[in-house]
């Protein structure tokens, strides 16, 4: 099989404009919820992603019919022939878990594979098998499947669904997905605040559910008999939007995010003008001017509304240029760690001390071949090597297609220069 790589030539300075996709970590869990509403279903805003691919494919595997068409995917729910996650399609994205709730909620049965993903550390799924378990779901993990039958029906209760890390986002997914058709009243206690969760708590609202409490850790659903299809356009990605950030920041950029939610980016914001680096809301986005020496800031990964993990990465590339000492703590994924020995090879100081890292900022990075490991690791060194003295060949790039819709092209859009190539 071809890998593509990226052949990334720097420094550069990024200017111009970028319209952020639809939020990979919406539509997923939303797509999965689908299987809750029998009949024609219309998904707009849909980044064209690889885990989004794998997505339909496990659909329509269990008997879906799923049409993608630039931007928006209509997914025929109506048969569901086999409540089945195959473990040959789940394990290429840990997203695959999101049909568990679903399907055991309509089909009164599912048997899923344990998920796959991002080697990012261990990311266990007792937090989903304990929150169906008290929805009455009887659960077994068989030869590497979860298998979950529910004969009498779920039965709404009282939930708690934190864990060690804190409240979890798939599992908040799940859980809600398979509460709406339960009967009586259920009240999701910690549940995930993330934009996310709160996405697809309006689409099940849309298709007829009743959730009250979306946005708060406690969400109160009172059953229903049936959801109906929907048309829903999912929330820009939030993610992307900030990794566009980072870039800019690092290359002393110029950029305006068109389709971007700020309020969904607040702690990224305040780190940024911590920073040195402003951030101004406009109309459909905002815009981020970054000139002068970066300075130095701490950044502690937290739960929404704190600062996202699935950023850390990326800021720890910026604050590698910054006039000082930083230090980044991870609280969500403790080992999520892959790209420090990368982007020291690019010159990066950095140290790392159990859950922290202390960021001691160099005058100038250097281009060397480097190795994505995980999604957002691979985003921190496209985002190094825009600020990088020469050619860095980023490997394994199919890491960034699962979560990024044609980055190349929209960095090379605004200044970048980057050449794909398949070896």
């Amino acid at each position: 099989m071809a890998l593509d790589i990226f052949k990334i030539t720097g420094p550069v300075s990024l200017a111009g404009a970028v319209t952020i996709s639809g939020s990979k970590n919406a539509a997923l869990p939303i797509m999965a919820a689908t299987i809750l509403a029998p009949g024609k279903n219309t998904l707009l805003g849909i980044p064209n992603l690889s885990d989004i691919s794998v997505m339909c494919k496990l659909m329509e595997d269990m008997g879906c019919k799923t049409n993608a068409d630039g931007g928006s995917i209509a997914i025929d729910t109506t048969n569901i022939e086999k409540p089945f996650g195959d473990y040959e399609i789940v394990r290429k994205m840990r997203a695959g878990v999101c049909v568990l709730g679903p399907l055991l909620a309509r089909q009164g049965r599912a048997e899923v594979s344990m998920p796959g993903g991002c080697a990012i550390g261990y990311r266990p799924v007792d937090i989903h098998l304990r929150g169906l378990q008290e929805l009455g779901a009887k659960i077994e993990l068989k030869n590497g499947y979860i298998v979950a039958h529910a004969n009498g029906g779920l039965k709404g209760t009282n939930i708690f669904l934190g864990g060690p890390f804190g409240s979890s986002v798939l599992a908040t997914a799940n859980v809600l997905s398979a509460a709406v058709l339960a009967k009586g009243k259920t009240v999701i206690e910690s549940a995930a605040c993330e934009p996310e969760v709160t996405d697809l708590a309006n689409c099940l609202v849309k298709m007829g559910a009743k959730i009250s409490g979306i946005g708060s850790p406690q969400l109160t659903i009172h059953g229903v008999k049936h959801l109906n299809p929907v048309e829903y356009t999912v929330i820009p990605d939030r993610i992307e939007a900030g990794t566009f950030l980072a870039a800019a920041a690092i290359t002393k950029g110029k950029l305006k995010l068109k389709n971007c939610r700020l309020e969904h980016l607040m702690a990224v914001v305040d780190k940024l003008r911590s920073m040195n680096i402003p951030v101004e809301e406009t109309q459909d986005g905002c815009e981020i001017s970054s000139n002068g020496r970066i300075q130095p800031t701490d950044i502690t990964t937290l739960p929404y509304p704190g600062f996202p993990t699935d950023l850390q990465a990326q800021f720890m590339a910026v604050l590698c240029l910054a006039n000082g000492n930083s230090v980044i703590t991870e609280k969500i994924f403790p080992d999520r760690f892959m790209h420090i020995a990368e982007l020291s090879r690019m010159a990066a100081n950095l140290r790392k001390e159990g859950p922290h890292v202390i960021v001691s900022g160099v005058e100038k990075l250097i281009a060397a071949p480097v190795m994505a490991s995980d999604l957002r690791a691979s985003a921190a060194l496209v985002v190094a090597a825009l600020a990088a003295y020469g050619q860095t060949v980023v490997n394994r790039v199919y890491h960034i297609d699962r979560g990024y819709e044609k980055i190349e092209e929209k960095l090379n859009a605004v200044g970048a220069k980057i050449e794909r190539q398949s070896v």
